[in-house]
């Protein structure tokens, strides 16, 4: 049975339970199995997600559950990029895989379009609805900004029928040499 979900923007306070939940659902994702080295994965993924977070919370928005077992993040077009201490931590976390990631140009996502950077719930939530509840809601506030467009990239395939669900279509398939199928999706609201 699927619940209507009351979904809430976070705040400081909710960074480092939304990141674990984040860590929890990205630990098999193949994209972050690709980008962080497997020596010390669940606290490189766990550091990924809270600079991410910290990021979007600035500059952005981070929806969360009540529960904090469902987040999403969202960036508009106009954000700037993390700052030169920040991107050095980050290549720090990605180890012998920064040049790879850094060095990878995947196909361009809509013009002036919001980024959906991160959507996860946690295991033991999955399947009841919550992402939907995430997207419903992000693509609520996006629809009322000055820009009505959301672009994001995905490397599960699994999540595409989620995303067309929500009137989402893939513009690009992308296979990443020696690293996983990115699917380059967007939306018009």
């Amino acid at each position: 049975m699927l619940v209507n979900y009351v979904v809430q923007s976070a705040t400081e306070a909710d960074i480092d339970e939304a990141a674990a939940t984040l860590a929890v659902a990205f630990v098999s994702y193949p994209w972050t199995r690709w980008c962080l080295p497997e020596a010390d994965y669940d606290s490189r993924l766990l550091r990924l997600q809270s600079i991410y977070l910290s990021h979007a919370l600035q500059h952005g928005m981070i929806l969360i559950t009540p529960n904090r077992d469902g987040v999403a993040a969202l960036l508009p077009p106009n954000a700037p990029e993390p700052s030169e201490s920040v991107q050095l931590e980050i290549a720090e976390i990605m180890g012998d895989r920064v040049q790879e990631v850094f060095g990878l140009v995947l196909p361009p996502r809509l013009d002036t379009s919001w980024d959906f950077a991160t959507l996860g719930v946690r295991p033991e939530s999955a399947g009841r609805g919550l992402g939907s509840a995430l997207i419903k809601e992000a693509l609520l506030r996006v629809s009322e900004s000055d820009h009505r467009r959301v672009s994001l990239e995905t490397s599960a395939e699994s999540n595409v029928s989620l995303y067309e669900r929500h009137g989402f279509k893939v513009s690009h398939r992308s296979e990443v040499p020696g690293g996983p199928v990115v699917y380059t999706m967007g939306v018009e609201l």
